[in-house]
């Protein structure tokens, strides 16, 4: 593997492993300080801290599925993994290795919680729409999708994908 192309990896990994570590002690810090508690009110009638140990998906779809989280987020993490193996080393795919950074540590800290636990600890609680309680993994996946998404749609063409078609010959 060429140096940039590796240096652009390890980058990665190592800012998807430092976002990881920066969840996990959210969620530490949530499950000693919220456990059994009452929430924590930070905007009256808006915003609050409410711990929750959420053992399916946003809504409570998918109670108790442990097996099928797992499976869907190592298939998620091997497909963000062979993206950006293809992708290549240089400044204009720089948006996609931090992207791909993000999107991973979201999947990998909901997914240490679910297999050490049985559970995802979720802490924030947007009271006024009522909106699933999340932690901050959540965030990284949502952030990192809209960007995504905006990045696809607006900011690269057609042709700047070419480096995913297979190679004849």
């Amino acid at each position: 593997m060429k140096e940039k192309k590796k240096t652009y990896l390890i980058w990665t990994a190592g800012s998807a492993l430092a976002l990881v570590l920066i969840d996990q002690l959210a969620k530490y810090l949530a499950a000693v300080n919220l456990r059994g508690k009452e929430d924590i009110i930070l905007i009256p009638r808006v915003f609050q801290l409410h711990y929750l140990e959420n053992r399916g998906a946003a809504f409570g779809l998918f109670q108790n599925q442990k097996i099928v989280f797992l499976v869907l987020c190592a298939v998620f993490l091997a497909g963000v993994a062979w993206f950006l193996y293809k992708t290549p080393p240089s400044s204009r795919y720089i948006p996609f290795y931090a992207l791909g950074a993000g999107l991973s540590a979201g999947a990998l800290g909901n997914g240490i919680d679910r297999l050490l636990h049985g559970y995802v600890v979720d802490f924030f609680y947007f009271s006024l729409i009522d909106f699933p309680v999340f932690n901050v993994a959540d965030i990284y996946v949502v952030v990192s999708s809209i960007c995504l998404f905006i990045y696809v749609c607006f900011v690269y063409q057609e042709e700047d994908f070419s480096f995913m078609q297979r190679k004849k010959g």
